[in-house]
């Protein structure tokens, strides 16, 4: 861990006021204001593991805005016990709130690689808190003093235990025991009164009720961006600038389910409901808490990002997530979900910023994402697997607009993707592919002759397209062209068939004698493929499954929860399978990430003598539920009579 020993520098006020501009709560302020501010600025480097604070002994005398590069923060025990980790990026700050208290650092505060820091001096900072309302109240509600005073708190009463194998908070605690009791404001209320009353409370939301129901929810944010940034009245009713309706969780959910939530939503509060009444308030800083590791971090980095080249690097700061998210207990159905969210969140980016440079399609479209991508199962070895579908016309003329400005669209966002880290599909099975790119039509009559005229070397190759789902654009069109196929293919016995003989050619990795089988020689000798001999016989019986009873989800985990409720599979089967695949996954994931964080390209090859022992027998009970699962299809679909 290296210390600052670094020169600090004088920077031009142009570039400083440049960035300002652009950062928030400096781009609501008065240029004049910026102008003074960019003046008494200075710039400092810091090479990766640079130690910049330590936790109650570094005097801060600046605020640090990070330029570029990033940080993490967290607090340490006396036994050496590491709490409250959290990332920060480009536009985000630290040492706010010793300068506003006037102590010294109360967070250890590292760089996770090569950083520049724009700094303003201690009593510029206060100057700007003392004359700008909007700075003032940006930094109090951002610096989140409940959660790091809480915290250090608990730190010096030595209350905090490190966790155990059965104390993963994240994944055990459910959300009902940390939300916090909901402070509520009639819709028809004042926003001034609104902001008054979360000043009051000190808290960043108030949910917005009529009467006994509760129709939204006010934030902060609601205020800084709806009500000051647009100059409304503050006489102006919360009900205008509500968010409704108010996104809820059950108070039994687990606190990952609500993370992953925020995220996909992108929201900061979710209200807690039991029994279909809200009785509680859970936000992202209550997670952050429980959590201890936070890859919202890396989701905000990305949201801010404004150019698709600085979309490039950002897959590559994912394992630094992933590696959190082991260590926290997770198992790897969570770890590929929250793969997904931010590789997806990487995909939006980039088709939101081509799209604004193309300008409007001449029809509504839709990118689909298939096979992992579209089963949300993606690790660190992916490939692009996607499509591209398009509203149908009967108009030659738009019809001839809409393939010219898709096949455009199309191989510019294949290129950029690739650069940010998604490598091409070695099959071709991309929307750059003319084939693969249809409107509706013309999709669901590839479809058609896949499910009603059934080759056995065709469904094979075909299989990866009935994993897709939407992963930009107008969902509705991948949603109508799924209901057709939940519709069609129950009726269609020889498709699945098909389908369902496929699943036994892929046989677990055990000898008679329950001994693994490998590979004899090769690049691979003495390893096994975890992906096609371990999670691929999962994949497709989920996937037969499931289209043969019309389910529509395309998450393998999914597929096997709803057809346990549909009570096609006992209890007692789906959670052996579950078991099973998440403990295949697990080792998949973290083989992937060792040789992600030594430089090495990413397989699905172990060498089962370097499991303990205990992982070995474990897996050659996953192997064991392959053979049950294929016993299951046999029977099922009448195969080998």
């Amino acid at each position: 861990m290296k210390k600052q020993a670094n020169e600090k520098q004088q920077v031009a006020p142009e570039m400083v006021l440049d960035f300002l501009t652009n950062t928030l709560p400096f781009k609501e302020l008065a240029e004049e204001t910026l102008q003074q501010l960019s003046q008494q600025c200075i710039i400092d480097f810091y090479p990766k593991d640079t130690l910049i604070f330590q936790q109650d002994v570094t005097d801060v005398a600046y605020l640090y805005i990070i330029q570029q590069g990033g940080v993490r923060s967290f607090l340490k025990d006396e036994a050496g016990e590491i709490t409250l980790k959290d990332y920060r990026g480009e536009g985000e700050h630290f040492g706010a709130l010793a300068l506003i208290q006037d102590t010294r650092a109360n967070l250890n505060i590292e760089t996770v690689e090569d950083t520049f820091c724009f700094l303003f001096p201690k009593e510029a900072f206060r100057q700007l808190l003392q004359s700008e309302p909007k700075a003032t109240n940006y930094f109090l509600h951002s610096l989140s003093k409940k959660l790091v005073k809480n915290a250090y708190k608990e730190l010096r009463q030595h209350k905090v235990t490190a966790r155990s194998d059965s104390a993963f908070y994240l994944f055990t605690t459910q959300v009902g025991e940390i939300k916090t009791t909901p402070q509520k404001i009639a819709a028809e209320s004042s926003v001034q009164s609104a902001a008054a009353e979360m000043a009051r409370l000190g808290i960043g939301s108030l949910l917005v009720e009529e009467g006994a129901e509760i129709i939204g929810i006010v934030t902060d944010k609601d205020l800084r961006t709806k009500v000051v940034a647009h100059g409304l009245d503050y006489t102006t009713p919360v009900r205008a600038i509500m968010a409704a309706p108010v996104q809820t969780i059950p108070a039994n959910s687990f606190c990952f389910d609500a993370l992953i939530t925020m995220m996909k939503k992108q929201i900061h509060h979710l209200a807690v409901e039991s029994q279909g009444v809200i009785n509680g308030v859970v936000t992202t800083h209550d997670l952050m808490v429980v959590q201890g590791t936070s890859p919202l971090y890396l989701f905000k980095e990305i949201s801010g990002i404004r150019t698709i080249a600085g979309l490039y690097p950002m897959t590559g700061k994912i394992p630094l997530v992933v590696r959190s998210l082991i260590e926290d207990g997770a198992k790897g159905g969570n770890i590929t979900r929250m793969i997904t969210i931010l590789n997806d969140h990487i995909l939006d980016r980039v088709l939101t910023l081509l799209q604004a440079e193309h300008g409007a399609p001449p029809v509504p479209f839709c990118w689909m994402l298939m096979g992992s991508e579209g089963r949300q199962e993606q690790t660190f070895l992916t490939d692009q697997d996607n499509a591209l579908l398009y509203q149908a016309s009967d108009d030659a003329d738009i019809q001839q607009k809409s393939a010219e400005y898709f096949s455009r669209f199309s191989e510019e966002a294949i290129n950029h993707l690739e650069k940010c880290g998604f490598p091409r599909c070695p099959g071709n099975i991309m929307a750059s592919n003319p084939e693969l790119r249809q409107d509706s039509v013309a999709w669901q009559r590839i479809f058609d002759r896949w499910i009603r005229v059934p080759d056995p070397q065709e469904v094979l190759k075909s299989t990866i397209f009935f994993d897709f789902r939407s992963g930009f654009g107008d969902k509705g069109l991948a949603e109508g062209l799924r209901d057709h196929l939940a519709e069609v293919i129950p009726k269609n016995e020889l498709f699945l068939y098909h389908l369902a003989s496929d699943c036994l050619s892929v046989r677990p990795p055990l000898s008679f004698f329950r001994n693994f089988i490998v590979e004899k020689n090769g690049e691979h000798k003495n390893s096994l493929n975890l992906k096609y001999n371990g999670l691929t016989p999962f994949v497709d019986f989920a996937r037969v499954m499931a289209l043969k009873n019309g389910i529509k989800e395309s998450n393998t985990l999914g597929r096997f929860q709803l057809l346990q409720e549909q009570q096609l599979l006992s209890p007692e089967f789906y959670a052996e399978i579950v078991d099973a695949y998440e403990l295949i996954m697990q080792l998949r994931l973290v083989h992937q990430l060792h040789q992600t964080e030594n430089n090495e390209k990413p397989d699905n090859y172990i060498n089962p003598a370097r499991l303990s022992d205990l992982e070995k027998q474990t897996l050659k009970e996953a192997f064991e539920v392959i053979r049950r699962m294929q016993s299951y299809i046999k029977q099922e679909f009448r195969l080998g009579e």
